[in-house]
């Protein structure tokens, strides 16, 4: 067999490690998983209701258009429904755009380090992948820009960005956006834009009234709690989205998510309650890194990266003996661990084993 030769070395994407393995292997009891910025509130209650009706029809398939869904979503962002797309999470919206504009040698920039799949489904594609470093953990919009030629077909930009958990500011996005050639597709990733309430972050859809050449991302894994069924969703002009729809594959979405994500549009409550919680939550973990004398970056979304002073995978490992699971292992940043907001009782959990994998750190090196 003989797979494409831009592939054979590309890695498997490796989610966090999952509770139950933990607890089998650990021999626990209880394990808290603050590794995926999954919502420890779970979803609405009036998803529930939604999908065990909508469960009752399992045996046809689903619109493959999600007109309903489209036309709630539409209406509520006050869009039109021809900008609108959903994918399998938005991730697999990310593919598809990857698919529809990047062709082999085309040029693609994006930010170093970020969401690993702008990366994986450029390469897949044989693009040529121009990453710029961080600045202080933050996008370095102008020298992105100045990276910028006529081969340059996408740029993407995560925001905030994971895994950094920082944002480009408002103003500094519309100058770029001014900046950009109209050739350049800029692909602005909201992922947890929802858990924002902060007059410095841009709404990126207000922007598409302006720019033609951008696309907004955004999912229902993250603050409405429906990880699980995959399901998300991009906002561009509809002759861009006409395009990215000639690559998606027929019933990408399902039956029990398109009528989840319907009914999470509708409960208004739940959103904001879970963003107040999730304030509180980054509000309570700042407060003891700082008393701990950890630095970590400015934080916006469900999570923090934070400095544990020492290899990260050795954080890891030890916070996992404790039946606690965070994320390790990032490339520019090999001391920093990213950690999810849980509940409160999960981060004083979290932060009561942080402090003794550190003291037992500290006694190590004495």
């Amino acid at each position: 067999m003989r797979p494409k030769s831009n592939i054979v070395h590309l890695p498997v994407y490796q989610p966090g490690k999952p509770v139950e393995d933990v607890k089998r292997e650990l021999g626990l009891s209880e394990v808290i998983k603050l590794a995926s910025n999954e919502n420890p509130y779970g979803c609405s209650s009036k998803v529930r209701e939604a999908v065990l009706e909508e469960i009752e029809r399992s045996s046809i398939y689903p619109d493959g258009a999600s007109i309903e869904l489209t036309e709630a979503l539409a209406g509520k962002l006050e869009v039109d429904a021809r900008s609108v797309i959903f994918g399998s999470g938005s991730s697999e919206i990310i593919l598809m755009i990857a698919r529809a504009f990047l062709a082999p040698g085309d040029e693609t920039i994006m930010a170093d380090e970020t969401f690993s799949q702008y990366k994986h489904n450029a390469e897949v594609e044989n693009a040529h992948i121009i990453e710029v470093p961080l600045k202080e953990g933050v996008h370095d919009l102008q020298a992105m820009l100045e990276k910028v030629t006529d081969r340059t077909k996408v740029l993407w930009i995560c925001n905030p960005n994971n895994p950094t958990g920082t944002i480009v500011k408002h103003d500094e996005l519309i100058a770029f956006m001014k900046a950009v050639p109209e050739h350049v597709l800029v692909v602005l990733d909201e992922a947890y834009g929802e858990y924002i309430d902060d007059p410095a972050y841009s709404d990126g859809v207000q922007m598409l009234k302006e720019y033609r050449n951008l696309v907004v991302l955004r999912t229902f894994s993250k603050i409405y709690g429906l990880a699980a069924l995959r399901i998300g969703y991009g906002v561009g002009h509809p002759d861009v989205i006409h395009f990215i729809n000639q690559v998606r594959e027929p019933f990408n979405t399902t039956r029990v998510a398109q009528a989840a994500a319907k009914a999470s549009l509708a409960d208004d409550e739940f959103v904001a309650n879970c963003r107040i919680h999730n304030s509180q939550g980054l509000a309570y973990m700042c407060e003891k890194f700082d008393e701990l004398g950890l630095n970590y970056f400015p934080a916006y979304g469900n999570f923090i990266m934070v400095d544990a002073k020492r290899p990260s995978q050795e954080v890891f490992q030890s916070l996992l003996q404790k039946g606690v699971i965070v994320r390790p292992r990032w490339a520019h940043y090999p001391s920093y661990i990213r950690v999810s907001v849980g509940t409160p009782e999960q981060n004083v959990k979290f932060i009561a084993a942080l402090e003794v994998v550190l003291q037992e750190a500290a006694v190590q090196k004495s």
